[in-house]
């Protein structure tokens, strides 16, 4: 796709399909409401994109006064390995993770930001309270092992009182290794077990060996950038689990397979909308220099929620 000249201060969303991504509404209100006088500009890459495909809109980025950022969603690995050499520093966690969420700008340099494990964890205090660990004994099973697995699993692991135990799932197998190699840097007394399936029924067995009160998590990207669900519709819940579906838009399967079971289990369900929020907020005040206060923010939700 072409990139034109942006004439105005110009914020990049690199995914798949942005186009059908609520921002594109939403920014433009937030804009206003901001006083930033921005746009946003969506640029799709197939999964796993040749690096050139990354190489060419960091480039943009970088060489273009009125591009002043960009927030990254499933690119995030990939963007970090092809690109890496644009930047003139990477914060902690970008350089931890090996993965770029937000680009930013500071005198025309490019700053690399892993901002996940810090949206995350605003959005988890948003129906999860920090010792819910230490007052239950529920375990943590997140189907996926991408961006949004590694920046949670940092979050929980790093609590005061985290969970005992970690449960990674993943098709792929570099994405494991990958995970495992940030979890081995870590000093936290969780422990994590990595499982390589693609299997809905073993998935299946998976959830249901779970203790009660456990955190179940979808971010695997399915129900949204591709169909289906990681469990069948024959799975079982853990009593009075809490469901996370990290999605929002698309078929949401893993949600509405959660939905149905609610009343009998006791479940919690969540979606990925306060997710979106804080992911988005944190990458815009920071690519544009604002304070995210939370006025600010509940006037921003607000405005999205309309």
């Amino acid at each position: 796709m072409s990139l034109s000249i942006p004439k105005k201060p110009t914020l990049y969303f690199i995914g798949v399909t942005t186009g059908s991504s609520s921002i594109m509404k939403v920014f433009p209100k937030w804009s206003e409401i901001m006083g930033l006088g921005a746009e946003i500009v969506g640029y799709d890459a197939p999964l796993n994109a040749p690096a050139e495909t990354y190489e060419r809109i960091v480039k943009h980025i970088k060489e273009n006064d009125m591009a002043k950022g960009a927030l990254v969603t499933t690119h995030k690995l990939d963007l970090y390995k092809a690109t890496k050499d644009y930047f003139a520093e990477f914060d902690d966690y970008a350089k931890l993770c090996a993965e770029v969420s937000c680009i930013s700008k500071r005198n025309g340099k490019l700053i690399g930001h892993a901002k996940d494990p810090i949206t995350s964890g605003l959005a988890l205090a948003a129906f999860i309270s920090p010792d819910h660990w230490q007052k239950t004994k529920g375990h943590v099973l997140c189907f996926g092992a991408g961006g949004a697995a590694v920046a949670i699993s940092l979050h929980l692991s790093g609590l005061n009182h985290p969970p005992k135990k970690i449960t990674i799932v993943d098709i792929s197998r570099e994405r494991l290794e990958h995970i495992e190699s940030i979890h081995k840097k870590l000093k936290t007394s969780t422990k994590f077990e990595y499982i390589l399936n693609e299997d809905a029924g073993q998935n299946d067995d998976l959830l249901e060996s779970q203790p009660a009160r456990s955190l179940i998590i979808n971010a695997t990207g399915m129900g949204k950038d591709r169909p289906g669900s990681p469990i069948s519709d024959k799975a079982s819940f853990p009593e009075k689990a809490v469901v996370w579906e990290l999605n929002y838009r698309g078929e949401l399967d893993f949600y509405h397979q959660a939905k149905a079971q609610e009343t009998k289990k006791a479940l919690q369900v969540e979606q990925g909308w306060v997710y979106f929020l804080h992911g988005w907020t944190q990458i815009i005040a920071e690519v544009f220099q604002v304070e995210m206060t939370p006025e600010l923010f509940s006037k921003l939700d607000e405005a999205a929620s309309s």
